[in-house]
């Protein structure tokens, strides 16, 4: 079995077709399941963040695999398959576990080291357990990414790299408005991305934080948690609560906008056409900036993270409105390189050894069963032979009897001792699964002995038997 993964992200492809693709909630559901479904894939995982969606299969075999996954992106994106071809990337083997650790790494964020990825991988590998998609190859790969990944964060200075998406966003923020110290806030969602902008927006002092969500409990919650005073509201009430605020943060990444251009148009670039919407929550809109007369308006910020975009695109060319998007923030990256280059080959250097490490491990642990079926032939052809001299000399004593047995096991152990070592060791490097075959070949193996093995090791285990840790 071995690893592929298929997807595409900020590198590969525009935001644009990004919201084409990006799957989430009972969506990401079904695309997991019609993965896992495919008579080509074995086990699956998809992993869905605001700039990337990839998909991580066991499979057989390469090309069928890629070919079902792909379809079924295409599927499930409405996107053709010629266009969806243009900005796919795929990873088989040695190269998908490389990717794997990297991706957990930060290292392939569009802004380098910043650490919801890690909170996001163990998210798919979560749902893929509950919904009984992933087996013992992938929860391995997947569960070692997350080591690897946190790894990397405690040994070097990647987090320093580049601040999450939220807080180069917010830096665009305070630019705008000249500082954020005491503005109000809206926050759009209440998720780990959501989570992540509370805390910032409390680090740098805001006077309010409004958190809005479908579910109000989890909008209260989330409120809870800022060091600042919060409250919350039901998405029904954000257009009333644009009129409040200074900055404005979209989390959600529903099939549908959130906030509209008319909504900001009222209350926002013609605060005085707002009417009384502003005053359900607290001050009118004309406390915060701008006047009825005619004034000019007031700056107001958007941060739209979501994927699909929660935002109307074309608020931006409203008078004293700031949009910022994921396009804005590709160049993050770069920023990020430039300033760590010598935390990120760090985490390079990292990545390189827990792959290496992690391939020796797996080729050692692929002859296993080869060599346990091996021993399984030897006990039978022992036993076979013991039974046949009992038959030849049935009155041979039991204390010589035993003493033939001890023997001709003890005879047998040693010869296989050497070679079932030493076929340990060279399975742990490069090209190792070809004396797999070879122990197989000379010794007259069943082929499906070894098969039979692992099969009745992973049914003895299970593949989820590692579902509760976490790292």
């Amino acid at each position: 079995m071995s690893i592929l993964v298929v997807g595409l992200s900020h590198r590969s492809a525009p935001v644009a077709v990004l919201e084409r693709v990006a799957v989430a909630g009972d969506d990401l559901v079904k695309l997991l399941h019609d993965v896992h479904d495919s008579p080509h894939v074995a086990e699956a995982a998809v992993v869905s963040t605001c700039n990337r969606v990839e998909i991580y299969a066991a499979v057989e075999k390469f090309h069928p695999g890629v070919s079902a996954i792909t379809e079924l992106l295409s599927r499930h994106s409405g996107v053709l398959l010629d266009e969806l071809h243009n900005y796919l990337y795929v990873h088989y083997e040695d190269r998908a576990i490389q990717h794997a650790f990297s991706v957990a790494c930060g290292l392939e964020s569009m802004v380098v080291g910043e650490g919801q990825i890690l909170g996001q991988v163990r998210e798919a590998l979560k749902l893929s357990q509950r919904r009984g998609t992933v087996g013992r190859a992938l929860h391995e790969v997947m569960q070692q990414a997350l080591r690897v990944g946190k790894r990397a964060h405690t040994e070097t200075g990647i987090d320093q790299v580049g601040a999450s998406l939220v807080s180069v966003g917010l830096a665009g923020a305070a630019a705008h408005l000249g500082s954020l110290r005491g503005k109000r806030a809206l926050v759009v969602g209440a998720g780990s991305m959501s989570a992540l902008t509370v805390a910032t927006l409390s680090r740098e002092g805001v006077g309010e934080i409004i958190v809005a969500n479908r579910t109000l409990s989890r909008a209260v919650r989330l409120a809870g948690s800022a060091t600042v005073p919060a409250r919350a509201i039901g998405l029904a009430d954000v257009g009333a609560a644009l009129a409040e605020v200074d900055v404005v943060v979209s989390c959600i990444g529903a099939h549908g906008l959130v906030i509209t251009a008319d909504m900001v148009d009222m209350v926002v670039a013609h605060p005085g056409r707002s009417g009384g919407a502003a005053g359900a929550g607290g001050p009118s809109s004309l406390s915060v900036g701008g006047d009825a007369g005619g004034g000019a308006p007031r700056k107001v910020f958007f941060l739209d993270l979501a994927l699909p975009h929660d935002i109307d695109q074309s608020i931006g060319t409203l008078p004293g409105v700031a949009l910022t998007g994921l396009d804005d923030l590709r160049t993050a990256q770069d920023a990020a390189n430039a300033i760590g280059p010598k935390a990120v080959e760090a985490v390079r250097r990292i990545v390189a050894e827990e792959v290496a490490a992690f391939l020796s491990a797996a080729r050692a642990a692929a002859v296993t069963p080869t060599v346990v079926a091996l021993r399984s032939k030897a006990a039978e052809v022992v036993e076979a032979e013991l039974t046949r001299l009992g038959g030849r000399l049935p009155d041979l004593a039991a204390k010589e009897r035993g003493e033939i047995e001890q023997a001709v096991r003890r005879v047998v152990d040693k010869l296989l001792h050497a070679p079932t070592v030493r076929v340990k060791e060279l399975a742990a490097g490069p090209g190792g699964d070809t004396y797999a075959v070879a122990l197989r070949e000379l010794f007259d193996l069943d082929p499906n002995a070894p098969e039979a093995v692992t099969r009745a090791d992973i049914d003895e285990t299970g593949p989820s038997s590692g579902e509760g840790a976490q790292i």
